[in-house]
C-alpha cells in the first residue's frame, strides 16, 4: 500500500515539475513578447516611423483635406443679356460592389440588395431593370462598375432623384459641361466648349469652336483651393491651421447678336434647307455704322446641346470657306470706277458678249439688250458692261482698289480658321472677270467688311461679334470699339452713286432684283449669281443649280445703316427659282431689321469721352477702353497731364483720344493719321502743324523719334 502511495506521490511530483517548467517557459515567452511589444512601442513612440513611413504624417494626411475649388467658365449672352451659353454639370453613376467598403459608422458602402437597386434605378436611368442587374452582377469580381452610356451625362435632376432613394453603394462622379439653352442658335459663331482631361487628371471645359475657342482664355476662370484638417465625421478642426484661396470665375461675353433677329434667321434657314436641300446657306445681318453683327448663321449646322449634326458641319462657312462671290462684287467695281473718275453712265456699249484675251465673256442674257448706256450695266447686272468699265479703269487702278478693299486679306474677325481667299489677276481675262466677281475668292466676313463702306461714306469697319466683356461681378472690362479698316476707299459722293444704282436693281423694267421689292420699305439691293469652279479640273460646273446665288440689301437708303447678305450654294431643288428662295429669307429678315431700326433711335456709334487728366496712364487707358475708345500717349511718363478731347464731348466708338504725359515728347510716326489726330497732337504739344492736301497723313517734315518742343513747325502732306 505504501509503495503504491509513494509511486503515486512521485508521479504527482513529476507532473507538478512539468507544469512548473511549462509555466516558467510560458512566462518567459510572454515576458519576451511583452518586451518586444514594449520595445516596438518605444521605438515607434520615439522614431514615429513604421517601415520608413512617418506615422505622424500619415495620420495628418488621413485627416487632411486639400480641396480644389472649381471656377465657373464665363457665360455668353446676347446683346440684351439673354443667356446663350452657360456652365452646367453632368454626372456619371457607378456602383460599389466590394463588401469590404464600410464607412466609419460601420455601415455598408456597397450595393446590398442588387434586385431592389436595379428595380429603383430603372425608374430614372434609360436602362431596363434586367440590364442594370447584369451590370451589378459581373462574372468577375470587381470593386465597382459603371452603367455604360445609359449611366453617363445625367442631369442634376436625375442625380437628385436617385439620391433620394438612399441606395447603398450608389455613387456619382461630376463632370463640368456647357449648357446651350437655345439649341441651334448661331452655333458656328458661338461655338462649343467641351470637357477635357489635363495631365493632372482634372476635367476642365475648353473651347473647341467659334467664340468659345477664340476667347477661351477670357472665359476660363482660375480655380481656388481650401486646405484644412477634419475629424472622423469630416468636421473641420478649429485649432488647426487652414489655407483658403477663392475661385475666380471666368469673364462673361456679351455678343452683338440680337436673339429675336437671330431666331428668325434660324427659322427661315431651316425652312429653306428642308424645302430645297442646298449644299450650304449663309445669312448675316450687320450694323454697318459700327460693324456689329446682329445675326449670323449657316446651313449645314449643328445643335451644340445635343451635338446632333456636328460631324457633318464642323466647318464655319462664314470664315473657313471661300467662294467666288459673283455679281454682288460689282458694288466694289462700280465704287472703284466712280471714285477714280472712270464711270461714264451716259456712254453706250454693246451688251450680250465681249471678247477679252482670246476668250468670250457673255451676259447672263446671252443675246443681251442691244446697245445700252453704262447706267444700266449695274441694275441689269451686265457682265459685258463691267468688263468695259474695268478696261476703262485699267488693271493698275482696279488692282489698287482691290487692295483698298483688302481683298485676299483676313478681316481678323474673332472666329478661328479664317481663310484669306485668293485673286487671279495675271492675264487680261483674269482682270476682266474679277470685275463681276469671278476669278476672286472671298469669305463672307470679307464681303461684310467691304459692304460696311456703304454705311460710312467709303470707310470700312471691321465686323465684330462681341459687344463687351465683363467680369463675374458685372464690371465692364472692355467696351465696344468701332474698328476702322484702313483709309476710306471712296468718297461720300461715290456712296450716293452706289446706293442709287442699288435702288434701280429693284426696278421691274431693268432690274434683276424686283423679286426683293418690298412695298413702302426703303431698301437698296444687289443680286449675284456666281459660277462654281469644277473641283475635278479647269472650268466651271454646268447645270441650272450649280451656282452660288446671293443677294445683299441695305436700309435706309438716305443714310445706310443695316446690311443683310445671304448666299445659297447649289440648291438641289430650285422650285420657282433661286431668287424666290433667297427672297423667302431676305424679305422677312429685312422687314424685322426695319422694324428694329425704327424702335432703336440711339446712335450706337457715339460715346462720351471720360475725364482722364491727372490719372496714371494705366488707369486712363482702362477708362477709355471701357468707354469703347482708343488711347494714344505722347511722352513716356506715367502721369497724364492733358487730353486731346475734352471730357463730355462726343466721339465715335473706337475713336482715338490723345493724352500728354510729363517729360520729353518724341515726334511720332504720323502715317495714316487723320486730320482730327493732327489737331489733338498740335493742341497738346504746342507744335505748329501746316497741312497740305486731303485724306490721311502721307509724309511729315520731322522724322519720327526726334524730340519736339512747343513752337516747333512740322509740315504735313495728306493724301486720299
Amino acid at each position: 500500500m505504501n509503495k503504491k502511495n509513494n509511486k503515486l506521490n512521485l508521479q504527482k511530483t513529476k507532473a507538478h515539475g512539468y507544469r512548473f517548467t511549462v509555466g516558467r517557459i510560458l512566462q518567459v515567452a510572454v515576458a519576451l513578447v511583452f518586451l518586444v511589444f514594449i520595445g516596438r512601442f518605444l521605438y515607434i513612440g520615439i522614431s514615429k516611423t513604421v517601415e520608413g513611413q512617418n506615422l505622424s504624417e500619415r495620420t495628418e494626411q488621413l485627416y487632411h483635406r486639400n480641396q480644389v475649388l472649381k471656377a465657373n467658365r464665363g457665360s455668353i449672352f446676347d446683346r440684351n443679356g439673354l443667356a446663350i451659353a452657360e456652365d452646367s454639370h453632368l454626372y456619371t453613376i457607378y456602383a460599389i460592389l466590394d463588401k469590404s467598403s464600410i464607412n466609419y459608422k460601420n455601415k455598408p458602402e456597397y450595393v446590398v440588395n442588387k434586385e431592389e437597386t436595379a428595380r429603383k434605378l430603372a425608374t430614372v436611368l434609360p436602362l431596363s431593370e434586367n440590364k442594370i442587374y447584369k451590370f451589378l452582377t459581373p462574372k468577375k469580381k470587381v470593386f465597382q462598375v459603371q452603367f455604360g452610356a445609359g449611366g453617363s451625362n445625367l442631369t442634376k435632376r436625375q442625380k437628385n432623384k436617385i439620391e433620394e432613394m438612399h441606395l447603398p453603394g450608389i455613387k456619382f462622379t461630376e463632370t463640368p459641361s456647357r449648357l446651350y439653352p437655345n439649341g441651334t442658335f448661331a452655333s458656328h459663331v458661338v461655338g462649343l466648349a467641351q470637357p477635357v482631361t489635363d495631365k493632372k487628371g482634372n476635367i476642365n471645359l475648353v473651347g473647341t469652336m467659334g467664340l468659345e475657342a477664340w476667347f477661351n482664355d477670357t472665359l476660363t476662370g482660375k480655380d481656388g483651393y481650401r486646405i484644412s484638417s477634419v475629424d472622423a465625421t469630416e468636421t473641420q478642426l478649429p485649432n488647426k491651421s487652414q489655407a483658403f484661396k477663392p475661385a475666380v470665375n471666368g469673364d462673361d461675353l456679351y455678343l452683338t447678336l440680337d436673339s429675336q433677329l437671330q431666331s428668325l434667321v434660324e427659322n427661315r434657314l431651316n425652312e429653306v434647307q428642308k424645302a430645297y436641300s442646298p449644299k450650304n446657306i449663309t445669312a448675316v445681318v450687320e450694323d454697318m455704322k459700327t460693324g456689329k453683327i446682329l445675326a449670323a448663321s449657316q446651313r449645314p449646322t449643328f445643335n451644340p446641346q445635343t451635338k446632333k449634326g456636328l460631324t457633318k458641319s464642323y466647318r464655319n462657312i462664314l470664315v473657313q470657306d471661300t467662294y467666288e462671290p459673283g455679281s454682288v462684287f460689282k458694288i466694289l467695281t462700280l465704287a472703284a470706277a466712280v471714285n477714280s473718275g472712270n464711270y461714264h453712265p451716259n456712254n453706250y456699249y454693246n451688251s450680250g458678249s465681249v471678247g477679252v484675251g482670246g476668250a468670250t465673256i457673255h451676259d447672263w442674257l446671252t443675246s443681251g439688250w442691244g446697245s445700252i448706256p453704262f447706267s444700266q450695266a449695274f441694275p441689269r447686272s451686265s457682265n459685258t458692261g463691267f468688263v468695259h468699265i474695268e478696261q476703262q479703269m485699267g488693271a493698275k487702278t482696279w488692282r489698287k482698289y482691290l487692295k483698298r478693299f483688302r481683298i485676299t486679306k483676313k478681316t481678323g474677325v474673332t472666329l478661328p480658321g479664317e481663310q484669306p481667299g485668293l485673286l487671279s489677276f495675271g492675264t487680261t481675262t483674269d482682270q476682266a472677270v474679277t470685275s463681276f466677281g469671278q476669278g476672286v475668292n472671298v469669305n463672307v466676313m470679307q464681303m461684310m467688311q467691304a459692304f460696311s463702306s456703304l454705311g460710312n461714306n467709303g470707310q470700312m469697319v471691321k465686323p465684330q461679334f462681341v459687344d463687351k466683356i465683363t467680369n463675374a461681378n458685372g464690371k465692364v472690362i472692355q467696351g465696344y470699339q468701332v474698328k476702322k479698316v484702313g483709309a476710306p476707299v471712296y468718297s461720300k459722293q461715290t456712296r450716293k452713286v452706289l446706293i442709287e444704282n442699288m435702288k434701280r436693281v429693284l426696278d421691274k423694267r431693268i432690274g434683276t432684283g424686283h423679286v426683293y421689292y418690298m412695298r413702302g420699305k426703303d431698301i437698296a439691293v444687289k443680286t449675284g449669281t456666281a459660277q462654281i469652279a469644277n473641283p475635278k479640273g479647269g472650268g466651271y460646273l454646268k447645270g441650272d443649280n450649280n451656282y452660288v446665288f446671293s443677294v445683299v440689301g441695305v436700309t435706309p437708303t438716305k443714310n445706310p445703316r443695316y446690311c443683310v447678305y445671304i448666299t445659297i450654294k447649289q440648291p438641289q431643288r430650285l422650285g420657282s427659282g433661286a431668287e424666290a428662295i433667297l427672297a423667302s429669307i431676305f424679305k422677312p429678315v429685312m422687314n424685322r431689321v426695319i422694324i428694329m431700326s425704327k424702335n432703336d433711335k440711339s446712335p450706337l456709334s457715339i460715346v462720351k469721352v471720360p475725364a482722364v487728366k491727372n490719372m496714371s496712364y494705366a488707369k486712363a487707358r482702362d477708362q477709355l477702353l471701357h468707354a469703347g475708345l482708343n488711347i494714344y500717349r505722347l511722352g513716356n511718363n506715367k502721369k497724364v497731364i492733358g487730353q486731346g478731347i475734352k471730357p463730355g464731348e462726343k466721339l465715335s466708338s473706337g475713336g482715338r483720344v490723345f493724352v500728354l504725359t510729363v517729360g520729353r515728347v518724341k515726334c511720332p510716326n504720323m502715317k495714316a493719321w487723320s486730320l482730327e489726330d493732327l489737331h489733338q497732337f498740335a493742341n497738346l504739344t504746342g507744335v505748329k502743324v501746316s497741312i497740305e492736301g486731303n485724306g490721311t497723313v502721307a509724309s511729315q517734315s520731322v522724322k519720327a523719334g526726334k524730340t519736339i518742343k512747343a513752337g516747333m513747325k512740322i509740315k504735313i502732306k495728306l493724301k486720299e
